[in-house]
């Protein structure tokens, strides 16, 4: 394709034309559209004016140079943009935490649930309501409930309080009689599918399921229906998992702010549930379902977790397949459980990680899970003195625990409960070298990317967010990030994955409060795995957290020590008393 003289294009035809004049340049997709708009041709004044958003100058002979380059460049775009790119297909390049020559924990996996001694009355339906995964199960093999009795619970619970939470895209009531009563036939017949069989769970709605809508939470894709089953929730069916909801998140993985409202905080009708897992947390927390899969890409578990009350198990990169769900930033998108404990989300990772041979970056790794047998220690008789396992290594984050006023109260009543346990941290600190918040256009960037035509089409004007800070704005801003600069982010990311590895050298698991200093943004770009809980609650009822954070592939380190300090405190019990 050649430009012709007297050639004008509309808007969109300018984007499309556009877009990859930075790489090398400076100049960037969807530049000066007003001046263009009557001066089509990219010209030595349209490079001038884009050098000031590049931060580059060029002479007047190097601008004349770039002229006809530019011009190829921009028709090989517009033959791109012809070349129809689901989102669900990834680049051609994909992240790697780990550093050369470092290794996954190899060998068996082992698990070993609890075995509770004191179960819920099922006629207490409120127990029974925020009873836990092993709970439920040893009342279903017990024959003293049945997966029907408790799917209906929760849809009758999910159908009651959805009104003021707003956690509800699609009730899946078809689907989930089916599995239930298939569940309970099995179980009749011996047959057990594991910790997970007849246990009713809710899926953020960015996981496809066949038969059911898949909106993303956004209005351009409100009656989007996509003709299969995510790997998570084909696992969770292998595991005998009873799905019955599609559950909000904020419009494309951001907030809690969706095409149906907002969702709430149970703690706080006030307040939004924090996002993008918003539903998945707000149902947890409320009592509507044991547990809910959420997904992370900079905090969409630990928030919600943290706001709403709930434990939150935010894997390691590569941990968990993609596979079926929506993607935004293809190096830092990750899948875990939100439950009420944090063996409820160990049981519940065991049953969706590993590789599928659909999402290239996952890998193999043995999950050792010993919680129960060290929490036996705890109890009278259990032997006394310290129980966390001889030889971890704790780090505390250094200079994060001095906060005044009630907040920073209850965070140094939470490590005072840690090192009840036996632990005697060490402070550490984490990597400071490194302009952090630039990084941040790793994801903006990818997330451009992913929604390329949402921008394009101006279908993005759908979506209800429409501030500074929402994603059409975000997606419009990151064309103007020059391929150049996308990539050195990416390289500075490389040397922040070296320094945290060198942290990890040094301890095992890393305690903090959730959002203390560079910590979230930190470990979602090197990848790490983290577990949250609430650790306590501030006068007005809301919940604040912890996060217990391990080196890559060490999901279970974090688990284990999370578990033993949320055994010795009463945080994850406790309940909203409008849904309790």
């Amino acid at each position: 394709m050649t430009i012709e003289p007297g050639f004008r294009p509309d808007r969109r035809n300018f984007l499309a034309l556009c877009t990859a004049a930075g790489a090398g340049t400076g100049l960037f997709p969807g530049v000066l559209w007003g001046r263009v708009e009557a001066e089509p041709e990219i010209t030595e004044a349209t490079i001038r004016e884009a050098e000031v958003l590049a931060g580059l100058t060029f002479t007047p002979e190097q601008r004349e140079m770039m002229l006809q380059g530019l011009r190829t460049q921009r028709e090989r775009y517009v033959a791109l943009r012809e070349v129809e790119i689901p989102n669900a297909v990834p680049p051609a390049l994909h992240f790697d935490p780990l550093l050369p020559g470092a290794r996954v924990p190899g060998g068996p996996s082992r698990i070993t649930p609890s075995v509770p001694t004191v179960l819920p009355d099922p006629d207490e339906r409120g127990d029974l309501a925020f009873a836990s995964i092993p709970e439920l199960g040893a009342l279903l093999r017990s024959g003293r409930v049945t997966s029907v009795q408790l799917t209906r619970l929760a849809l009758e619970r999910l159908r009651r309080h959805d009104p003021e939470l707003e956690c509800v895209v699609t009730l899946l009531d078809e689907r989930a009689m089916a599995q239930a009563q298939a569940a309970d036939a099995a179980l009749a017949r011996g047959e057990d599918r594991g910790p997970l069989h007849g246990i009713p769970w809710g899926a953020k709605d960015l996981l496809a399921v066949s038969g059911a809508p898949t909106t993303w939470g956004a209005m351009p894709y409100r009656d989007q229906r996509l003709d299969e089953d995510a790997t998570a929730v084909r696992r969770l069916d292998e595991a005998g998992a009873v799905l019955v909801a599609k559950l909000t998140l904020g419009a494309l993985a951001q907030g809690d702010v969706w095409f149906g409202g907002r969702t709430r905080n149970p703690w706080n009708l006030e307040q939004g549930s924090s996002g993008s897992s918003a539903g998945s947390a707000s149902a947890v927390a409320a009592g509507l379902l044991p547990f809910a899969i959420g997904s992370e890409t900079l905090g969409s578990i630990v928030s919600p977790a943290s706001r709403c009350g709930v434990t939150g198990l935010r894997p390691t990169f590569g941990a968990v397949s993609r596979h079926g769900a929506m993607a935004l930033s293809w190096s830092m998108d990750k899948l875990g459980p939100l439950t009420r404990s944090v063996e409820d989300a160990v049981l519940v990772f065991e049953a969706i990680r590993g590789p599928d041979d659909r999402d290239p970056t996952v890998r193999e790794a043995s999950l050792l899970w010993d919680g129960p047998d060290l929490a036996g220690r705890l109890v009278p008789g259990g032997g006394g003195g310290p129980v966390v396992p001889e030889g971890l290594r704790v780090g505390i984050l250094e200079g994060a625990w001095e906060a005044e006023g009630e907040e920073g109260d209850l965070n140094r009543a939470a490590l005072a409960s840690l090192r009840a346990l036996g632990v005697d941290p060490t402070p550490v600190s984490l990597p400071s070298t490194l302009p952090l918040g630039s990084l941040r256009s790793i994801l903006t960037a990818e997330a451009a990317a992913a929604f390329d035509d949402l921008t394009r089409s101006r279908r993005d004007d759908l979506l209800v967010s429409q501030g500074a800070g929402a994603w059409p704005n975000t997606f419009r801003t990151a064309r103007f990030i020059p391929a150049v600069e996308y990539i050195q982010a990416n390289r500075a990311r490389s040397l922040l994955m070296v320094e945290m590895d060198r942290l990890f050298q040094e301890i095992d698991v890393l305690v903090a409060p959730s959002f203390a200093q560079d910590l979230l943004l930190s470990t979602n770009l090197t990848g790490h795995p983290a577990v949250v809980v609430p650790s306590g609650f501030r006068q007005d009822g809301t919940p604040v957290s912890l996060s217990f954070v391990a080196g890559l592939f060490r999901d279970a380190e974090a688990a284990r020590l999370a578990f033993l300090w949320q055994a010795t405190t009463p945080h994850h019990r406790a309940r909203p008393s409008r849904f309790a």
